[in-house]
């Protein structure tokens, strides 16, 4: 009776009243809902080069996970944090449609302050606050990379435009891939872009990362355990005795989506800067070879659970001090930390000659060539020292020409003079002119000696010193490169010959060593042509070459007032432990130079990806150091080599290029030591993922912050390993 009394009601007055009622109060609820759909969607609509307006990140008093520094974390936020790691979801996608909105941001940011253990939290912090609302970053940084961005996105699956050769090696790895991660789903390109891109190759666009994707991880079954680097490590033999050896760089088909291992005797917290100059964990860096290697020098000694480094022992008798001095001697223009700022240390067996430099503000980036399995990169590295993994064999070094101030091989036995000096010619490369090539050996043999004269003089290498150290017993030569291109044309034999214009001396990544001779840059416009101003003036002081020198100087503002009024006080990050740190995507170095005025206590290596502006001339110009990489491969280190990562951007610049994006986060893994930190700047559609994977490796999420598409992410790793 009822169903028939209510479907004769609309013949009635009353009944069309209420059937008119009830459809306005849906239309009503229905215009609302998308009100609110169309506000928060118009949020995200614009892309932004800054954080201007983002504020309140997390109090500079948040606890932190290495048990020497570590305050009890609130019981309700820590449930609510492992909730979502159980669950796999992203604190940031779950707070979007908060944070991204500007109404709701500053309230957020302040709740998220207060639970993990209050102070100033509502103080405003330049970077990711006021200091990015004077434009400082879109007039620098935002500019440049929209001029990368038109060469990089014409990238398309993977290949590259760039000075890349296509050689990615015959070593397959044979970890498993522990995802079921899919290919990324193809999507037009936003119509908004298409009269800026007409004429050019149409290029792929769409998720970075799979949305869908599940995460279940391993560890990597490799016989190099827990010093596994991928394009490093060459696998020998398959029988029930581990082995493996190192070789020129040469990465697998597929990235590793393994986890390497901890040590396995465990892994110890590192110790602090400036005590792990003198003392690190043995079992941080055991080896084998290692323990073969201490028994016949003195410089390294196993004392307990430590590896020390007693001061007044090195490889050079008399003490390390006593030689660099005998060199200042013989060549009074050296002026280690003013005149000498930048050096490419070629070897790495004696890191306290390192240690020494960096106490008279030589900053030294050692080459830990990886022939003996030593391992003493990665002791340098554990000790606080700048130091890379790679290989003088076919290829040049990635590195820039003519921007090392001097280059240093001590108890050097690489034949220099082999296979038509082509050795000595990339150090020709590398060296700034007027640049200092200092060789110390022992006991040369006449022939190998007439044999190198000879290299030297035919790229006019002028024999500032030759002097053999009564107390040292080492032999030490030190030699200039010369400064004009017009003593090139005085030699009686034109051998070797000079490069051709296609020769391009700053092309580095994948590319043979040449067999010419590169000229002295002559031109205003070209790096090279002037000695740079002594440390610290030349961090600011930017010569002629420079083009928009304006831009740099507004990336330079910008990344100060981030660095002092943000990541130095409101990251919760305890800096006193931080002392290794990689910037993964540098452009002029800001960021470096903003921490080196800062404090004194860190260094950093500026990584220029192969696929962006070539700016990593500028940043050895600063009096700062780095190298090129392609993100797309792992890279050349030890794991555990770096107290904090800092990627600005990385992941949007990359665009579809590299086959499986979720591996560099795995390389991120690999690359930070537990209990290190990463500091992500991108946008909200790329953080939302990569949350997740941090979530899936059980890393902390200590800050998350979004508004207008962009947003920053800040986490610790831990020592889970699965």
């Amino acid at each position: 009776m009822a169903v028939g009394r209510f479907g004769r009601l609309p013949k009635r007055p009353a009944g069309i009243c209420v059937k008119m009622t009830a459809v306005a109060v849906l239309g009503l609820c229905f215009f609302v809902f998308w009100s609110m759909l169309s506000t928060s969607s118009s949020t995200l609509t614009s892309q932004r080069s800054s954080f201007g307006d983002i504020s309140e990140p997390v109090a500079s008093n948040t606890k932190l996970s290495d048990p020497r520094a570590v305050k009890k974390e609130p019981e309700k936020h820590r449930a609510g944090k492992q909730k979502k790691e159980k669950d796999g979801e992203s604190e940031l996608g779950a707070k979007r449609g908060e944070n991204v909105d500007g109404h709701a941001g500053g309230k957020d940011g302040k709740k998220a302050a207060k639970e993990d253990g209050g102070g100033d939290h509502g103080k405003k912090s330049d970077g990711v606050g006021k200091g990015d609302g004077n434009g400082a970053k879109g007039k620098s940084e935002s500019e440049i990379e929209q001029k990368g961005d038109e060469e990089e996105e014409e990238v398309v699956d993977g290949e590259e435009g760039g000075n890349k050769e296509v050689d990615n090696g015959d070593s397959d790895d044979d970890d498993e891939v522990v995802t079921d991660v899919e290919a990324p789903v193809e999507k037009e390109e936003d119509s908004n872009d298409e009269s800026k891109n007409r004429g050019k190759a149409k290029k792929k666009s769409g998720p970075l990362f799979d949305p869908g994707a599940r995460y279940i991880w391993k560890l990597c079954s490799t016989r190099s355990k827990h010093n596994y680097m991928p394009c490093i490590d060459f696998e020998v033999g398959s029988g029930r005795v581990p082995s493996y050896r190192h070789h020129e760089r040469s990465c697998p088909k597929t990235p590793p989506m393994c986890l390497v291992p901890l040590p396995q005797n465990g892994y110890e917290f590192p110790v602090p800067w400036p005590q792990s100059e003198l003392k690190v964990f043995y079992k941080n860096v055991a080896h084998p070879k290692l323990a073969a290697y201490m028994k016949k020098h003195n410089w390294v000694v196993e004392s307990g659970e430590f590896l020390t480094f007693p001061q007044n022992q090195s490889e050079f008798h008399g003490g390390v001090l006593h030689y660099l001095e005998s060199i200042e001697e013989m060549v009074p223009d050296i002026e280690w930390g003013k005149n000498i700022r930048v050096m490419l240390d070629i070897g790495c067996t004696d890191s306290s000659f390192v240690a020494s430099l960096l106490e008279k503000d030589v900053l030294t980036l050692t080459l830990g060539l990886k022939d003996d399995l030593v391992d003493l990169a990665q002791v340098a590295l554990e000790r606080g020292f700048p130091a890379v993994v790679g290989h003088l064999g076919n290829r040049r070094l990635p590195f820039p020409s003519g921007v090392f101030d001097a280059i240093h091989c001590g108890g050097c036995s690489i034949p220099w003079h082999s296979n038509g000096g082509k050795l000595l010619l990339e150090m020709n490369r590398l060296l700034r002119p007027r640049g200092y090539f200092i060789l110390s050996t022992k006991n040369d043999s006449i022939e190998e000696e007439d044999a190198m004269s000879a290299v030297t003089a035919s790229i006019c290498w002028n024999i500032l010193a030759h002097k053999t150290d009564e107390v040292s017993e080492v032999g030490v030569k030190i030699y200039q490169k010369p400064d004009s291109n017009d003593i090139y044309e005085l030699r009686s034999k034109k051998w070797p010959p000079l490069c051709g214009e296609k020769e391009k001396p700053d092309s580095a990544w994948y590319v043979p060593m040449g067999t010419c001779l590169h000229g002295i840059p002559s031109a205003i416009e070209e790096h090279g042509t002037e000695w740079p101003e002594e440390w610290p003036k030349r961090l600011e002081t930017f010569p002629d070459w420079i083009n928009n020198k304006e831009k740099l100087i507004a990336d330079t503002e910008h990344w100060k007032a981030v660095v002092n009024n943000s990541y130095l006080t409101g990251l919760g990050i305890n800096w006193t432990s931080i002392h290794n740190v990689m910037d993964m995507k540098a452009i002029f170095g800001g960021f470096a130079a903003a921490l080196a005025q800062a404090q004194q206590n860190a260094w950093v290596l500026n990584v220029v990806p192969v696929q962006a502006p070539d700016t990593l001339p500028i940043i050895y110009e600063r009096g700062l150091t780095g190298i090129y990489h392609d993100w797309c491969e792992s890279f050349g280190t030890y794991p555990r080599s770096y107290d904090l990562l800092h990627v600005d951007h990385l992941f949007s610049r990359l665009k579809n290029r590299c086959k499986l994006p979720a591996a560099i986060v795995v390389e991120m893994d690999r690359l930070l030591r537990p209990g290190g930190w990463i500091i992500i700047r991108d946008k909200v559609e790329i953080l939302d993922p990569v949350e997740g994977i941090l979530r899936s490796l059980h890393w902390d999420i200590r800050l998350t912050y979004a508004q207008n598409r962009e947003g920053i992410l800040c986490a610790q790793k831990t020592v889970w390993r699965p």
